[in-house]
């Protein structure tokens, strides 16, 4: 199976499935518990039918949307994931540069590995910030000041995550940060001997956002681990108002789902939402950003920019999520798999057939913009 075989986000995913030695792939794969919100995702979208227009004259499609007071040139963003050159010895450099290409905007995860100052330097399209609120209220503050200097524009605060979710298939393979396998995990490592040569002759492994505060070099630190000792879960609405005001520009917070909370989001000053479970992978059996819109979207949609994520793999999905309100739609594993498949030239080729689906679909729909589209287009089951 090659690259150019890839014609979807199925196809990417078993060529990402092929390359990656197991722990890896299941550490992308993977959600919490028994993975029944991981499947909700992608589901939800499947109870509600497009409604298209005819004779509206489509010739020219415009699939620009500005949100978080960024423009971007499609109404997709790459949302900021962890981890990423373990999956391709690229990671974050291939995809920011793809996202550049696309222009569309691209996250950096405080659990990155390419360095937040290096990518804001290289690229002029725009950028997100994502970080965890930490325990050492001195690290959250350095890393706020480090954005702000390397120029980055929106923070995004995620906030669905005080604790680690319970990864069952990372526990299984013994998955950690650094590498501490079960046999059997070193047995799936043996078997894909390219990923191990490109993994030992590129760049050695580190997390730039962290390696100035943290030592993690002497112990083994599982993602769980990270989410449960070093993050605060006595995280309040008063500390998070705290950071707003300090910021001072866009200020997004990640993981909201309840009309009440998205409110006092508002409230506090907050100018984007982001409406997700963390793919699954934190409370299992949780709501969908996708299920919550259309009611978050009435609410607040006229005092912050509501945005969702989980699940979305069609061009499809993306135009139900933008017909109940959604300003963008954040992609996680639909690039992740692609970045593992082919590293940038595996994510142009998913953002290239992401974005001819969508010119497809609006002209089918008789949607000339992403304004002409609304819950007139939709119908639920």
């Amino acid at each position: 199976m090659r690259l150019t075989d890839c014609h979807n986000f199925h196809d990417f995913r078993r060529l990402a499935q092929r390359r990656l030695p197991g722990p890896i792939f299941n550490y992308i794969d993977g959600g919490a518990d028994d993975e029944q919100t991981l499947r909700r995702n992608s589901a939800a979208f499947g109870g509600v039918d497009l409604v298209p227009g005819i004779l509206r004259g489509v010739t020219d499609v415009d699939l620009s949307v500005t949100t978080m007071g960024q423009k971007l040139d499609l109404p997709v963003y790459l949302s900021p994931t962890a981890l990423q050159r373990l999956f391709h010895h690229q990671g974050e450099r291939a995809t920011a540069a793809a996202a550049e290409k696309f222009g569309t905007m691209f996250g950096v995860s405080s659990l990155g590995t390419v360095s937040m100052e290096e990518l804001a330097r290289k690229h002029r399209t725009p950028q997100c910030y994502q970080f965890y609120f930490h325990k050492d209220r001195g690290l959250n503050r350095a890393m706020m000041q480090k954005a702000k200097e390397s120029g980055i524009k929106v923070m995004m605060l995620t906030v669905d995550s005080i604790t680690g979710g319970n990864r069952e298939r990372d526990l299984r393979t013994g998955f950690s940060i650094p590498f501490r396998l079960t046999l059997g995990g070193m047995a799936q490592f043996a078997m894909k001997p390219m990923w191990g040569l490109n993994y030992l002759t590129h760049e050695k492994f580190s997390l730039p956002q962290l390696d100035a505060h943290i030592d993690m070099q002497g112990d083994s630190l599982t993602i769980g681990r990270y989410f449960t000792e070093m993050l605060d879960p006595s995280m309040t609405w008063d500390d998070v108002a705290l950071m707003v005001r300090d910021w001072g520009g866009e200020f997004c917070l990640k993981g909201v789902m309840s009309t009440e909370d998205a409110r006092r989001a508002a409230e506090i000053g907050c100018t984007g939402i982001v409406l997700s479970n963390h793919g699954g992978r934190q409370l299992d059996g949780s709501r969908t950003g996708f299920d919550q819109l259309d009611e978050i979207v009435q609410a607040v949609g006229d005092r912050l920019d509501v945005m969702m994520d989980g699940g979305v793999q069609r061009g499809t999905h993306v135009l139900k999520a933008l017909s109940l309100g959604a300003k963008a739609v954040g992609l996680g594993r639909f690039y992740l798999y692609a970045l593992a498949a082919a590293g940038q030239a595996g994510v142009e080729r998913a953002l290239t057939q992401m974005r001819a689906e969508l010119l497809r679909d609006m002209r089918l729909m008789g949607a000339r913009s992403v304004a002409d589209l609304g819950p007139d287009n939709l119908r639920f089951r």
